[in-house]
Formats: structure tokens, sequence, C-alpha cells
């Protein structure tokens, strides 16, 4: 099945991949979430919404509103470690949602989580970028052929002055020079 609203045709199984994808890294940053914020669902809900869709059931407004969900609790986290790591779970769940659509703001959808996860990896370690650099790297051999072909659809990622949009654009430009 192919979704034609946009750019370009994508398969529910493309958008599985880059679920897949976005879930690893938001699943080795959650308990940071977790430990900050006890008691709060919201992120391992989209978490597990982002699993069950990569693992093959349909797309349904579960992603959606998880999603939507743990983009809330990232707003309410009162750290930046536990923000970003309440977003990648968020945005593992709206990867089922990637867009068609050849505008360089959808590649967070694929790419965001694993910045973010970097981007803690630097907080942890008092702001070295290498702890960054490495997780970045790490996200970069988990990419699979198929991932980079949905990632070279869309235009480069949007450079920012944040650090996770850095990261994101380093991971971007790495995996598509694998490609």
């Amino acid at each position: 099945m192919s979704a034609v609203y946009g750019d370009f045709e994508s398969t529910m199984d493309e958008l599985r991949v880059v679920a897949r994808y976005a879930a690893k890294s938001a699943a080795e940053v959650l308990l940071v979430f977790e430990e900050a914020v006890p008691g709060d669902p919201r992120p391992r809900a989209a978490l597990d919404a982002a699993w069950e869709f990569a693992d093959g059931a349909k797309r349904t407004r579960l992603q959606r509103v998880a999603s939507l969900d743990a983009h809330r609790a990232a707003r309410e986290a009162g750290t930046e470690t536990a923000r970003l790591a309440a977003r990648a779970a968020g945005d593992a769940a709206s990867a089922a949602y990637l867009h068609p659509i050849a505008r360089a703001t959808q590649v967070g959808h694929i790419l965001r989580a694993a910045a973010s996860a970097a981007r803690i990896a630097e907080l942890n370690a008092d702001g070295d970028p290498g702890a960054g650099e490495a997780l970045i790297e790490k996200a970069r051999q988990r990419a699979t052929p198929e991932l980079i072909a949905v990632l070279s659809r869309y235009p480069l990622a949007p450079t920012a002055g944040n650090r996770v949009a850095q990261l994101m654009s380093a991971l971007d430009a790495s995996l598509r020079a694998c490609g």
C-alpha cells in the first residue's frame, strides 16, 4: 500500500523502516525521561505505539495521539535531557505519518530522535561533543539501505543554531554520503 498525496510515493513498509529506526534511538534514552519524571507514561506509550506500527500493525490514530501526548510531556519536563527523551519517543510514534512531501522539515521525522539521543549523551558527558558524535556514528551504522533511500527523497535536514539540529544535519550528511 502506497501513500500518494505528495511529491512521491511512500509504502507502509518504508514508513515502518523509518519508525523502527526512530524507535531504536528513542528506546536508548527513554529511561532518562522516566527517571526524571516517574509516573508519566506518555513517552513510553508513544514508543510502544511506534514499535507496534514498526512491527506490522496498521497505522492508526494511536500513533498520532501518542506522539502528541509525548510531545506534551516533553514541554512539561523539567530538564533538557528529559524533554529530549520524551520528544524522541514522540518523534518515533509520528514517524508513521512521515509525509511524502519534499520538505526539509520532514527529515526530522526520520533523524531527530537519533539527534536528540546524541544531544542527551553530550549533556550527560558535561557537554562533551565527542559523546554526541559517537551516538551519531552509531545511528549512521544502524541505518539500513532502505532508510537511506527514503531519506534521499527529501532535501537536506534544516540547519539551525541549536545543537540537536546541528547533530541532525551531521547525521543527514553522513547517511547521504553512504547512499
